[in-house]
Parts: C-alpha cells; sequence; structure tokens
C-alpha cells in the first residue's frame, strides 16, 4: 500500500488528490460535493482518481480527510441536543457568557443574541463543589444526581463542565459514569477532559460545542470508514486538526471541537509544502473557493496556531492555525441594495447550486466568476471538462447589473466586481499581517483553491507581497496538504503562578509531564515535540501565549513576552510576570512523499491560443498556456493564462511568472 490519499471536502467541490509515495506522482479529481452526505463526494472521488491512475483501492494505505461536517453543524444550527451539567449555581453558565456586546454602535443597534448550543430547560445543578487548588469543599450528591440525569432523557449528547475540573476532575469523571447507566447510549464530554484550563464559561462552551457535534462527526467518520473498506480500501483514515495535525477515527469522534477549521488548516499545510521546496519560509497564504476566502500568515514554514476558533457566532478555545475568512468566493454574489446604489460583492453566494449564471444550473445572478468570464480570463471548461461556461449567460446576468448601475458595458462593471472583491480580501489579508504587526511587503504570497490563482497577480499588487506563488494543482492544494502531514496531539494544564513563585526547574518538569500525557494520546511515534506557555503581566486579564523550548528559564520567557507584548500592544508594564498555564504539542513523522522535481525548459514554452482579455479598461490579446507543458526555468510574460484541470492563473501585464523545478509558478513585476 504505497499511496496516500488527500481529500478536501468544500462547498461546491470535493478535491481528491492520490500520491505515490515512491515517485511523488500525484493524481488528482473534482467531484461535486454532496451536503446531506458528504461521503459520497468522497466515495466518487475516491472511484475516479483510482481509475485515472489505473490503481485498485486496496492500494491506498492511507486516507487523510479535511472535513466540514462539524463547521456545517454549526453554520447551520443542525447539531445534537444537548443536556449540561454544573456545578450547582453555575446553570446560567452560557446564558451569562462574557456580557459581550459587538460593535462600536451597539449601544443603539439591537443584536438578537444567539441562543446557547444547551438550552437553560436540558442544564442541571450538581450539588458538589471542588476549590481551585484541587480541594473537595462539597463532596458529589449522586442520589441527586441521578434524579436529574433521568430528566434530561431526550437529550442526543451531554457535556459536564463543573466548577474547578481542570484542578481535579473525579468529580466529573464520575458524573459521566452515572450519566452512562442513566442515559445509556448517549455520548458524555467532560470538561477536563475537553478543555482542562481555567475561566469557566470558556471550558463550558467549549465542552458544549464538542458535545454538540459529536454525533454527527462519530456518525460520518464510522460511516465513511465502513463504506471505504467495503470498497476495497484496507488503509487506516484519519481526519485533519483545526491545527494542522491528524486525528485517528476514535480521537476525532472523541473530540470533533478540534475538526471546526479542518478544512482551511488543510491548505495552509500544503502551502507549507510547497513554499519550502521554493525556498521561501514566510509567506501570505490566499485559499479563494467557491464560497469564501481563507487567508493566514506563515513564518518559518510554521502557521501562527491561535488558541480560539470561531465558527460563525460561536467561538471555542481550541487550537487552530490562525485564518481569518471573508464571504469572497467564485460564487459571491455582486448587487446593487436600493438604498446606497453602490455595488457589492458579497457574503451572499450562488453556492454549487444553482452556481453562478455561467454553470447554466439555473442561476441567474451575477457572481464573480461570471465576471471573470466576461473578462475573459476563464476557458471554457472548468474542472477538467466536468462544467462547461456558458458565457452569453454570464454576459446577460452582468449586463444586467451595468444597466441597474448606468454603466456603459457589461466590461465595466465585471471589472468593478473583480476590483471590489479584490480589495474585500485584500482587507482579509491585512488582518493577518498589518494588524499582527507584520509588513505584508516581507512575505511572499501563496495563492491556491479554485479561483485564488487568477485573482492573485492583483493581490500580489495590491500589498506588495512578491513573489506571488502559485503551486502545483492549486484547486486542490488542500487535498494535498491533508496527504502531507502528520499525526498531532497535545496536552494543555491550568498552573498559575507568579515567576517569583517558579523555579526553572519546577517548569521543565511541568513541560515534561504534559509531552508525556501527549505522547500516550498520540498513537504514533513522535518525531517532533513543541512548548507552549501562557504568560501575563499579574494583574492583567488576559494572557499571550509563548513559543518556548523545554529548558527556556523564567529569565528568558520574560523577555520573549516582553517582546510580543510589545510587538501587539506598543508598551510594556512594570508588573511581575506570572504564568497561566502551559501545553505541549507532539507530532508524528511526517509522511515520506519524494517531491516531483520538473525537467529544465530547452526552449521557450509555446502558447496553445491567444484570445482577447479586458485589462485595466481596454481588450488586449492574452497568451493561453497549459500548465502540463511547463518546465523549470521557462518564463511566461504577461498578459498570459496559464489554465490546468483545476484552476486558471492569471498574469497581468508588466509582470512575468518563472516556473520553478518544484513546479511553482513564481510571479513578480518585470522589473523584479
Amino acid at each position: 500500500m504505497r499511496y496516500r490519499l488527500g481529500v478536501d471536502v468544500g462547498g461546491t467541490f470535493t478535491d481528491v488528490l492520490l500520491i505515490d509515495e515512491h515517485s511523488g506522482r500525484s493524481y488528482r479529481a473534482k467531484t461535486a460535493s454532496i451536503p446531506h452526505d458528504q461521503s459520497i463526494g468522497v466515495l466518487a472521488g475516491l472511484e475516479k482518481v483510482c481509475a485515472e491512475a489505473g490503481v485498485e483501492p486496496a492500494a491506498i494505505g492511507e486516507i487523510l480527510h479535511g472535513t466540514t461536517v462539524a463547521t456545517n453543524a454549526v453554520l447551520e444550527g443542525k447539531g445534537a441536543r444537548v443536556g449540561l451539567v454544573t456545578t450547582a449555581g453555575f446553570r446560567q453558565v452560557l446564558q451569562i457568557a462574557r456580557s459581550y456586546v459587538p460593535g462600536g454602535l451597539a449601544g443603539w443597534i439591537i443584536w438578537p443574541k444567539p441562543e446557547p448550543l444547551a438550552a437553560l430547560e436540558d442544564t442541571i445543578e450538581a450539588v458538589e463543589r471542588i476549590a481551585a487548588d484541587g480541594s473537595i469543599v462539597t463532596p458529589l450528591d449522586e442520589d441527586d444526581l441521578r434524579r436529574k440525569l433521568r430528566g434530561l432523557r431526550g437529550v442526543e449528547a451531554l457535556a459536564v463542565c463543573l466548577l474547578h475540573s481542570y484542578a481535579a476532575d473525579a468529580h466529573e469523571r464520575r458524573v459521566a459514569e452515572l450519566a452512562a447507566e442513566e442515559l445509556p447510549g448517549v455520548p458524555v464530554s467532560i470538561s477536563s477532559a475537553v478543555l482542562p484550563e481555567m475561566r469557566e464559561y470558556e471550558r463550558a462552551i467549549t465542552t458544549v460545542a464538542n458535545a454538540y457535534v459529536q454525533p454527527q462527526v462519530a456518525g460520518y467518520v464510522d460511516n465513511l470508514a465502513a463504506k471505504a473498506a467495503a470498497g476495497g480500501v484496507d488503509g487506516q483514515l484519519y481526519v485533519l486538526r483545526s491545527d494542522g495535525g491528524l486525528a485517528s477515527v476514535s480521537g476525532a469522534a472523541a473530540s470533533p471541537v478540534n475538526l471546526l477549521l479542518s478544512g482551511p488548516a488543510g491548505g495552509v499545510t500544503g502551502a507549507a509544502w510547497f513554499a519550502g521546496q521554493a525556498g521561501f519560509p514566510d509567506f501570505l497564504t490566499f485559499d479563494m473557493g467557491g464560497t469564501s476566502t481563507d487567508v493566514a500568515l506563515v513564518q518559518g514554514l510554521r502557521p501562527r496556531i491561535g488558541r480560539e476558533t470561531r465558527v460563525g457566532d460561536l467561538v471555542v478555545r481550541s487550537a487552530s492555525v490562525d485564518v481569518r475568512t471573508v464571504g469572497a468566493g467564485g460564487g459571491s454574489i455582486a448587487h446593487v441594495p436600493p438604498l446606497t446604489r453602490a455595488l457589492r460583492v458579497g457574503p451572499q453566494s450562488a453556492g454549487a447550486v444553482p452556481g453562478p449564471a455561467a454553470y447554466g444550473r439555473g442561476g441567474e445572478e451575477p457572481t464573480v466568476t461570471d465576471a471573470n468570464v466576461v473578462l475573459g480570463y476563464l476557458p471554457a471548461r472548468l474542472a477538467g471538462g466536468e462544467i462547461e461556461l456558458d458565457r452569453e449567460r454570464s454576459r446577460a446576468a452582468v449586463a444586467r447589473l451595468a444597466e441597474a448601475m448606468g454603466l456603459p458595458s457589461a466590461e465595466a462593471a465585471a471589472q468593478g466586481i473583480v476590483d471590489i472583491v479584490n480589495e474585500n480580501m485584500f482587507g482579509a489579508l491585512r488582518l493577518v499581517s498589518v494588524q499582527q504587526g507584520y509588513d505584508p511587503r516581507d512575505f511572499a504570497l501563496v495563492a491556491f483553491g479554485g479561483a485564488g490563482p487568477l485573482h492573485a497577480n492583483a493581490l500580489g499588487r495590491l500589498t506588495g507581497a512578491w513573489p506571488v506563488i502559485i503551486p502545483p494543482s492549486p484547486g486542490v492544494l488542500c487535498a494535498y496538504g491533508d496527504a502531507t502531514t502528520s499525526l498531532r496531539d497535545e496536552a494543555a494544564r491550568t498552573y498559575v503562578r507568579r515567576f517569583s513563585q517558579l523555579t526553572d526547574t519546577e517548569l521543565k518538569e511541568l513541560l515534561t509531564e504534559l509531552a508525556e500525557t501527549a505522547t500516550r494520546g498520540l498513537d504514533a511515534e513522535v518525531a517532533e515535540v513543541g512548548y507552549q506557555v501562557d504568560v501575563r503581566y499579574h494583574g492583567q486579564g488576559f494572557e499571550i501565549p509563548i513559543t518556548v523550548g523545554l529548558d527556556t528559564g523564567l529569565e528568558e520567557l520574560g523577555r520573549l513576552f516582553d517582546a510580543e507584548h510589545e510587538r501587539l500592544f506598543s508598551f510594556l508594564l512594570s508588573n511581575e510576570h506570572e504564568l497561566v498555564s502551559a501545553r505541549a504539542m507532539v507530532s508524528g513523522p511526517r509522511p515520506n512523499v519524494r517531491p516531483v522535481r520538473l525537467e529544465p525548459a530547452t526552449a521557450d514554452p509555446e502558447p496553445v491560443g491567444r484570445h482577447e482579455v479586458w485589462i485595466d479598461g481596454g481588450w488586449t490579446t492574452a497568451a493561453e498556456y497549459d500548465r502540463a507543458t511547463l518546465r523549470a526555468g521557462s518564463v511566461i510574460t504577461g498578459p498570459a493564462i496559464v489554465v490546468e484541470m483545476d484552476s486558471t492563473t492569471l498574469i497581468l501585464p508588466g509582470h512575468a511568472a518563472r516556473v520553478h523545478d518544484s513546479g511553482c509558478l513564481l510571479i513578480r513585476p518585470l522589473e523584479a
């Protein structure tokens, strides 16, 4: 079994990539996503790509899957009915939350507060109390709890979050045992296992979110594994975590809250794989799909990992790649609100059905894809011929928008659509760079997704991030990332101590113990161990995660924290430093996938055609190239279009793309 299968399920397409570990050669396929059962699209893609490669499914050793099952359950409000067990007196922990009202004008805007994932009527209180030091103040009243648990019959999952259980978990474990007796078959999530850290609300909402998506995720991964086995696949199934690592089927089913950003994390991992081969360790990622655009910042080939994950209105305390998302994709709908009469693009999307007008599936509203069709940037067929574009339908949809705005032509309206969506994505890139204290001009820009390479050159102009890197198979790069990452797990603990109450030896012992705990949950050989501690000034209400080594002393840790605090907030305090929590992250070995190297070019690349494109207010002739024919060292000067099965790259006038021997296109201004 020499093949690895990467799978990424998006809102429009399911991307599948089969990699031969011995040669590094890859085979790709795109199939339509099936929202009500993602496994249908996955198995269809598996069958399609195996046929293309000429291999049997039994040759697949591992399926590595980025899924949106957990994400969709939250966004669509279709998770389980969750019961919640809290300490007596804390029944309304989710309703009180943090009393946060968003927006600078929120004093007079009526904001409909989202309903908690666990209803008040499904929340019960356990008579018990554990102190912050782990000592038992009030023993658990088991008889009272049994009676209350019997009143929760009808819930589909149970979350348990007791006060200070991060310090001692005996009561939570006993509640889980009693729940198994009184509510047989109902999965139970306990906060001391999901998030053993301080702050009652964050621990409660994270545990409830875990329970909310657990039945769907567990059912999905079990169903997919069974169907794959029935189809002849003998290999293991792994699921991509939000932090870019892999989880086993059992790990994914037990902690699905770690999968909420499973899809976007795969793209960042794949981008790091190719950017490293091209020699650019620091870069911004730009992943533009059919519905949205995800952006992230990577330094030293390591993406920034945040401690919070946000999906819609839900914010949980879970490690994830620091990805920002905007509603800007190929299917984003352009419209003119009656009040402002100003052109807007997104966040509404035509999705896969009916899709853009160009797809000929009933869509009539103009989208970004339709604008690119009108401007001449897209070939006649997409996704290897699966979608044939109807240029007349696109032109009619955009022309109606031009008429509503009083513009002279459909091309002018299409150019406006593209300019606005580019500015929207530029704003997202500034969030992960400028707002975090980084200059985007110090980074390269890696563009991927089905629509990313089409807008990449323009985003390079806006950000000043050069070169713009278009990796091979950009439309299925998330699947490539899934297939080239490794198993990952972590362990964390709250450990509040001022530096004067702590020694270097105690810190090292704490990190060592956490690494041993994380290693036991990995189910694989450990290839890499990383450590992170949360530090604040004594008296502050927030902390900053700092990456450390096992031998990092308190003095050095203080300097690292001060430098990060000054970078983020431009000031320092004289207060004593304080440790809040620590965690260890362990990873298995990277897959032994041999990278492909292109043969050097012996002649200038020959275009496969030429056609008219609209750029900067007028028509001009662009050469069209087939990416499969390009070789290392080839240079393509804009205006030009590079086509391939899963994406299209636009090279603007005044710019040129050089083909790296890794297969990446490196786009720069001609003067560079």
